[in-house]
């Protein structure tokens, strides 16, 4: 279970990572907090770790070592939501959504991707189809009105 939530985490920090835009001092920033949040991260799941470790092989002379990681992921666990404050980093609903269903979030870059290419080609096309047009309006313009189509090319 341990093993599965530190790939979620660590693909969830993958994502954050691409997702930060504005100013390049914002993004500096926005950086710097973003790795913090990451080493929090990171540092909990391996708090919570030693607390599973602790909790399954738990006796009443282990009590002392119990609550004194609880009290520490307690303290990581405010430190992360303190450092994550900082951080201004959007996450589209649809990545978090994957990434909670156990999917990677690549599948949903790779579609976002694909869905732009299509639309740029399919704007690609129009442009070319109005060239097209404008092409075979001054063509049939010009053998109609050629003085017209003249002065209009000379602007």
């Amino acid at each position: 279970m341990s093993q599965n939530i530190s790939a979620n985490a660590e693909t969830a920090t993958k994502v954050t990572m691409s997702g930060n835009g504005g100013s390049n001092e914002g993004d500096m920033e926005s950086k710097r907090s973003l790795g913090e949040v990451m080493g929090s991260i990171m540092k909990t799941l391996g708090l919570l770790h030693q607390l599973h470790l602790t909790v399954s092989s738990y006796n009443v002379s282990s009590q002392l070592k119990l609550l004194q990681r609880l009290n520490t992921l307690v303290l990581e666990l405010d430190n992360m939501k303190r450092l994550a404050d900082d951080c201004n980093i959007q996450v589209p609903m649809e990545v978090v959504n994957l990434i909670d269903d156990g999917k990677n979030p690549d599948e949903f870059t790779k579609d976002v991707l694909n869905l732009c290419i299509a639309r740029n080609q399919m704007t690609k096309g129009k442009n070319d189809a109005f060239k097209s047009l404008r092409k075979h309006l001054l063509e049939e313009l010009e053998q109609k009105f050629p003085d017209e189509v003249e002065a209009y090319r000379d602007v």
